[in-house]
């Protein structure tokens, strides 16, 4: 299962991460959040090489504004504790792990 991480657990699980995070900015009350949770879930499985998390917009405000977070779902990929790539909106599984390897390609 994914991490949920608070505000005051952010620097430790994902600025000092030894892997690349992925971090679900989600909200209970969002629909196209809620989809994604299982997309997350497989890949957890699948990608031993990727952390993932997840950070309610609601409960940690400062890390969506911190990090220009509009709407929701925001997928944040963070290498080395910045990030490196952002993407908005539900997306199919194979699109978002093609968007994952491509920005740690680069």
């Amino acid at each position: 299962m994914a991490i949920q991480v608070s505000s005051q657990a952010f620097a430790e699980e994902v600025e000092k991460s030894d892997k690349p995070v992925v971090a679900d900015f989600y909200a209970d009350w969002c629909g196209p959040c809620k989809m994604i949770t299982p997309i997350m879930e497989e890949i957890l499985q699948e990608r031993s090489d990727l952390k993932i998390v997840k950070i309610n917009v609601d409960e940690a405000q400062d890390l969506a504004q911190r990090f220009g977070v509009m709407s929701i779902p925001t997928i944040s990929l963070f290498k080395d504790g910045k990030v490196i790539a952002n993407w908005v909106g539900l997306r199919p599984k194979p699109v978002l792990l093609k968007e994952i390897d491509e920005a740690l390609a680069k």
